[in-house]
């Protein structure tokens, strides 16, 4: 007798995940599925689309962490299911976040004792970090111009135009006028000087980058200050410095200790630093510190006492994850302050073994400086038969994710490539990742250029119609060269790099 039982879809997680129905049904795009399926199947088609992603070890455009140890990790896990607001229950993690505010409030010279309290806040990033110190300024001036009996409604901050994106989303949602520094060829980071002239009556603050996203450059905040004072004892204002220290602020205290940029300098109120970028944790974490409690205007600071006693926060959101905190706290006390100058030594090393091998080539113009963020920024010298976004798209095929972008106003004319050096890109990456750039260069050589692709169509279908084609097909190229500018222009215009 033959005995046959059917497997029912409860059953289904017994059996092999590609011998199962999951893998040839359509996977849910836009509504919720109406039943469920086996762990092992959701995981097994998630992971496989996952695949597709690019590596984020060889993603040369972000500034974000993408290696820690294995214990670091382990920290991680242990603490995914705790949510860092809940202070009350979870007051050692508090704790760890308030020991990171202290190191890093030192580490940026901030005017206070060796055991006195910082003032400060960790946040999902940068961006956070910037919108908060932003608001404080906003608030600050806002209440010195009402005590004054003066319009307040009209506040503007002043930046280069080299600025990461989310200056100009603080800007626009929290209603301030973006006044930006126009840049130019061969100097891509904001001038103090045309900085100072733009300041009035109005301006809550001026914001200078400690580490360009265009080109790593520090832009010179002793300059600003000096600039900037002289103009404050000209009018009796006193407008301030933020320092957007997001890609440097983990980098400057160990090569450039003698760097004048951060609270060391008097009008330099707040610092915003990104801990997932060289501060070496992974994504999802960043700081912002003051001077002293003054700069923080106490209205903007939220007490509540639902969760067990009473707690102050200033933050945009409210929940988070306590894990890059902790990791946070684990780099500071891990490396110190010798451990993490060993790793910024190494990526400015391998930063400049980059550079000297793609000036080598003979094909390209370095833009970054020797000094700044561990990147190396270049441009094509000869863009006549292919672009540096030729360049970043072949480069794709050896797994490499190199950003190709045009600069801010009044630069856009120039187009460069950007790699930026992390932790874990090594020497040997290094040379690799040069060979690769050298190798798709001679390929580009040797194919047709765009120009060349375009007016082959054009002169075909000039010489189908037969009169006038001459004249028509030298108008086309040109219009054709034009064109491919344009698009590229277009591609990338009101696009900031990099992550906050």
């Amino acid at each position: 007798m033959v005995v046959t039982t059917t497997v029912s879809d409860s059953d289904e997680h017994v059996r092999s995940t590609f011998a199962s129905r999951y893998v040839r049904d359509a996977l849910p795009k836009f509504k919720m599925p109406e039943h469920s399926i086996p762990k092992e199947a959701a995981y097994q088609i998630i992971s496989d689309e996952l695949m597709l992603d690019g590596n984020p070890r060889l993603n040369l455009a972000s500034f974000v962490t993408t290696w820690m140890e294995p214990e670091c990790d382990k920290l991680m896990m242990a603490a995914i299911n705790k949510n860092y607001v809940d202070m009350d229950e979870y007051p050692v993690t508090t704790e760890l976040q308030n020991r990171c505010v202290n190191m890093i409030a030192h580490l940026f010279n901030a005017p206070m004792g060796d055991d006195e309290t910082a003032i400060g806040v960790g946040t999902v990033g940068s961006s956070e970090a910037i919108m908060l110190a932003g608001l404080a300024m906003k608030r600050k001036w806002q209440k010195k111009r009402q005590s004054e009996g003066k319009p307040h409604d009209k506040p503007n901050i002043v930046t280069g135009a080299n600025v990461q994106v989310c200056w100009e989303k603080f800007a626009r949602y929290f209603e301030v006028e973006l006044k930006e520094v126009k840049l130019k060829e061969d100097y891509y980071v904001m001038d103090p000087a045309k900085a100072v002239e733009m300041v009035d009556e109005n301006t809550i603050c001026v914001a200078a980058i400690l580490g360009s996203t265009l080109t790593g450059e520090f832009e010179d905040v002793k300059l600003l200050n000096d600039l900037l004072t002289k103009k404050n004892k000209e009018t009796g204002w006193d407008t301030p410095i933020h320092v957007d220290a997001a890609s440097g602020g983990f980098i400057a205290p160990f090569l450039y200790p003698n760097l004048k940029w951060d609270f060391r300098l008097p009008l330099v109120k707040s610092i915003n630093v990104s801990g997932h970028k060289y501060g070496l944790v992974y994504a999802g974490v960043g700081w912002v510190v003051w001077r002293s409690k003054e700069e923080l205007p106490e209205e903007l600071i939220f007490h509540i006492n639902y969760l067990g006693s009473d707690q102050p926060t200033f933050t945009l959101n409210f929940s988070k994850g306590s894990s890059q905190i902790i990791a946070q706290y684990y780099q500071l006390i891990r490396l110190g302050f010798e451990g993490y100058k060993n790793i910024m030594q190494n990526c400015m090393a391998n930063a400049r073994a980059l550079r000297e091998e793609i000036k080598k080539t003979g094909r390209f113009n370095i833009l970054s400086k020797e000094d700044g963020v561990p990147l190396v920024a270049f441009s094509l010298k000869d863009s006549s038969r292919f672009t540096v976004f030729d360049v970043a798209e072949d480069l794709r095929r050896f797994g490499w994710i190199v950003p190709a972008y045009t600069m801010p106003p009044d630069a856009e004319r120039v187009a460069v490539l950007r790699v930026v050096v992390r932790e874990d890109f090594s020497r040997g990456l290094a040379e690799r990742l040069a060979h690769d750039i050298e190798r798709v260069a001679k390929e580009l050589d040797g194919r047709p250029s765009r120009g060349a692709i375009e007016a082959a169509h054009v002169t075909a279908a000039a010489a189908a119609e037969g009169s006038g084609s001459d004249k028509r097909v030298k108008k086309s190229v040109e219009e054709t060269q034009r064109e491919i500018t344009s698009y590229w222009k277009g591609l990338v215009a009101g696009r900031r790099t990099g992550a906050c």
